[in-house]
């Protein structure tokens, strides 16, 4: 068996798509000065990209031994419940304010970017990743203006 053959070409792909995306992810918050940066989302997002391909070839196998109650989707719920269970240790609770949770979301949907590599979703991976980013950049922008409004400070015009 080859290793490059192009079964295990396309797995490649899919993973390094994963990987890529979810480190793009992971460097904006790296960026940010996020303790989860860079490694973190990149190993969460291929980590589920990883589970479903393997959900899928199981499927796979399953299916030419006539076995028809295997199914694939099942990975991925787990894969929901796993990322939220890591994005839960991310929150802390100090006092009455509350930190971690825009990582903690964020890693989830590194997860889900990382479905949607791992099924060969491509597009939908590399649209989710570009929302992703404008939501962590652009929007904090947008709520950094309504904190000052909200605070009662304007900016002066010279």
């Amino acid at each position: 068996m080859q290793f490059i053959d192009p079964q295990n070409l396309d797995l490649v792909i899919k993973l390094t798509i994963a990987l890529t995306l979810g480190g793009v992810v992971g460097l904006e918050r790296f960026f940010a000065g996020k303790p989860a940066g860079m490694r973190t989302y990149a190993l969460v997002s291929m980590g589920s990209a990883l589970f479903v391909i393997i959900a899928q070839l199981v499927s796979e196998q399953y299916h030419l031994i006539g076995a028809s109650s295997f199914d694939p989707l099942r990975m991925a719920s787990q894969i929901i419940v796993g990322v939220g269970f890591l994005g839960a240790g991310m929150i802390v609770f100090q006092k009455e304010h509350v930190t971690g949770l825009t990582s903690a979301s964020g890693l989830w949907v590194a997860s889900a970017i990382g479905v949607a590599a791992g099924y060969g979703l491509h597009s939908l991976a590399i649209i989710a990743t570009v929302l992703t980013l404008l939501i962590f950049t652009l929007f904090w922008f947008v709520e950094q203006k309504i904190r000052k409004i909200k605070d009662g400070v304007v900016e002066s015009e010279e």
